[in-house]
């Protein structure tokens, strides 16, 4: 199917001015109805950002293909406008988009619109092609020059076709290569596209084989792989790098293969080509030798993250139903667990919550040092929760979520030397290095340093406390501001936890100052969860489509006061998330104060509400430093970068 059959010449706009991404959207829609393709755009509309939810469709190069598949299209067909001016479409590459095409498919229509968009694709990274489509001044110019590239592109693969049937000559120099994006649409047909563009140029054999989301196109043969002096893998997921053992292999991201294809082929020509080897399990293609040491942390700190994030969200949630069927005035100081059901889902949400830092530490481990690092960054995570010490092997003082951290990295860490050092022994021992060795001694070590760590959080949560209750006879806003900090500081981490003792001995006193103190410090925990929550909403081009998708349960966490919500998207970007939280939570510690809110209930959020003195300020203040915070991470956050 060409494109010209399905982009009609009242289908085409150019010179549009519009504001920004709605407005391109519902532009392309109205031409779509225009041409009498949508049975009701609306709906069809919701397929649309149904699917820029999972990601931008602004590829780069000033280029977006929105795309959708829905039962209210009536019939296949493309739109398209130019904006000269651009738009930001939240692109790959950071630059306005100017070209767009609109791609719609009935839900009957198998694959249409994949095909259509694999073909736009390759056709698009022609930047001369797609220049000259944005300077176009008629629809029938616009036609003319797709027509014009999409018969010349239609017969250069039938002549690929063709010398693929007949017997092949021998090659003084071949290449294969596979690529694959996490969606298997744009960035992997742009990537093969971007690849053997720049190798027919250089007059070098290549076939690339990509992995699409309809299903691997141009397979590449076992006699195919054994003929190529080189293998170049440009993937953003994970794929089976088996079929490659023994074989020189580059690997490298999509990325790199859309915007430095010459790269990779001269370092193929080069010959200095490490010689892979599989271990039978999946291999991570993403991750190259020449990357950053920031990116690569960047990496394994994610993989903890997002093993961590369902624990997260799964026992925040219940939780919350534990506060929301229990009964406050049995006895307030267990508020969550009074009632037996209140207590079954507080300790299911509890148990959830106490893998949370093993999982964390285990897999940001896991990550730098494959199996052998889970078993011990897990203990390490745990150790971290528990504040386990040398006098106190038990439990002393949590470390957190930031003991968790330096728990992942340095247990993997420890796993890579004891490889190194293991390297002298004999082959004999192979088999028990995994089994034995590694975690024996791993899991020593890391409780040495965990026991080192925990102490010295101890020692500054005793300075913090000596140091708050000689603030609260001084200025009580600046002391709502600090402890509405601490809550967000660190999330259930050791400043946390010294502002939240701090506001329990407060409670116990039973006076008016005790009582703000302990409304500001819940109203400081309450924020960060909620303003990234708002912050997912109103800057969605700041978190990823995973973060995205999750931000609205931080709603839930919040109004629960459980702060641990926001622990995620801070472990992702510390020194962005925290300090935009920490100004939010002191803002709402402060107001507070200021408005003289009180608070009898050491927990409980939203549902303990009924008690909260001054409570129609104590929203004011909640909502004032939710949005401070939100605000904050719309400005300091960096946008998030898809695979």
């Amino acid at each position: 199917m060409k494109i010209t059959d399905l982009l009609r010449k009242d289908g085409i706009a150019l010179g549009v001015d519009a504001a920004d991404q709605n407005a391109a959207i519902d532009k392309l829609i109205e031409l779509h109805s225009k041409v009498g393709n949508l049975k009701d755009a609306e709906e069809f509309k919701k397929a649309i950002l149904a699917r820029e939810e999972k990601g931008s469709t602004a590829v780069g190069m000033g280029i977006a293909v929105p795309h959708g598949k829905s039962a209210a299209v009536a019939t296949a067909g493309v739109t398209a406008i130019t904006i000269p001016a651009g738009i930001d479409y939240k692109s790959l590459d950071g630059n306005p988009s100017k070209l767009f095409f609109m791609i719609a498919a009935p839900d009957t229509a198998a694959d249409t619109h994949l095909e259509v968009l694999a073909k736009l694709m390759t056709l698009l990274m022609d930047q001369s092609f797609s220049q000259k489509l944005i300077d176009a001044k008629t629809a029938d110019e616009f036609l003319a020059i797709i027509d014009s590239k999409e018969t010349a592109k239609d017969a250069e693969e039938a002549q690929k076709k063709a010398a693929a049937a007949a017997p092949a000559a021998p090659s003084i120099r071949k290449l294969v290569g596979v690529t694959a994006c996490p969606t298997g649409i744009a960035h992997t047909f742009m990537a093969a596209e971007a690849l053997e563009l720049k190798a027919k140029e250089m007059g070098i054999d290549i076939k690339v084989e990509k992995d699409g989301s309809g299903g691997a196109k141009d397979v590449l043969t076992a006699a195919e792989i054994a003929d190529a002096d080189v293998v170049i893998v440009a993937a953003d997921k994970n794929i089976d790098m088996g079929r490659f053992d023994g074989k020189k292999v580059i690997i490298a991201s999509t990325k790199e293969a859309i915007h430095g294809p010459e790269d990779l082929i001269k370092k193929a020509q080069a010959g200095d080509v490490t010689v892979y080897h599989h271990t039978g399990a999946v291999t991570k293609s993403e991750t190259t030798s020449n990357e950053s040491a920031g990116r690569k942390a960047y990496k394994h700190l994610m993989n903890g993250v997002s093993h961590m994030l369902p624990f997260v969200i799964g026992g925040g949630i219940l939780i919350a139903i534990a506060f929301l069927l229990d009964d406050y005035s049995i006895d307030p100081s267990n508020f969550g667990s009074n009632t037996p059901v209140a207590a079954w889902f507080k300790s299911i949400g509890g148990a959830a919550f106490g893998f949370m830092l093993p999982i964390l530490a285990g897999f940001i481990a896991q990550s730098i040092a494959d199996r052998p690092g889970l078993a011990v960054g897990f203990v390490g995570g745990y150790l971290a929760s528990t504040g386990a010490t040398f006098a106190a092997p038990g439990g002393d003082v949590p470390s957190a979520f930031l003991g968790a951290l330096v728990a992942g990295f340095v247990g993997g860490y420890i796993v890579l030397g004891l490889r190194k050092v293991c390297e002298v022994l004999p082959p004999a021992l192979e088999g028990i290095k995994p089994v034995l060795i590694y975690p024996l001694i791993g899991t020593l070590l890391i409780g040495l340093v965990m026991c080192l760590i925990n102490p010295v959080v101890g020692a500054l949560n005793a300075w913090i406390s000596g140091v708050l209750t000689g603030m609260s006879s001084g200025s009580i806003i600046i002391l709502g501001a600090l402890l509405g900090a601490m809550m967000a500081t660190d999330m259930g981490g050791p400043l946390n936890k010294a502002a939240y003792a701090f506001g329990l001995a407060s409670l116990a006193n039973q006076n008016e100052t005790g009582y703000m103190i302990m409304a500001a410090i819940m109203v400081g925990g309450m924020v960060p969860p909620i303003a990234i929550a708002l912050a997912t909403i109103f800057f969605k081009n700041k978190f990823t489509a995973a973060e995205r998708k999750s931000g609205p349960v931080n709603f839930i966490m919040g109004l629960s006061f459980i702060t641990e919500g926001a622990i995620p998207y801070a472990a992702a970007d510390p020194l962005h998330v925290i300090p935009s939280l920490l100004v939010g939570s002191g803002v709402a510690g402060a107001l507070s104060m200021a408005f003289k809110c009180t608070l009898m209930a050491p927990h409980g959020g939203i549902f303990v509400f009924p008690v909260v003195g001054n409570v129609a300020m104590y929203l004011v203040a909640l909502l004032a430093g939710s949005a401070v915070g939100c605000l904050l991470l719309g400005i300091l956050k960096k946008n998030a970068q898809e695979a």
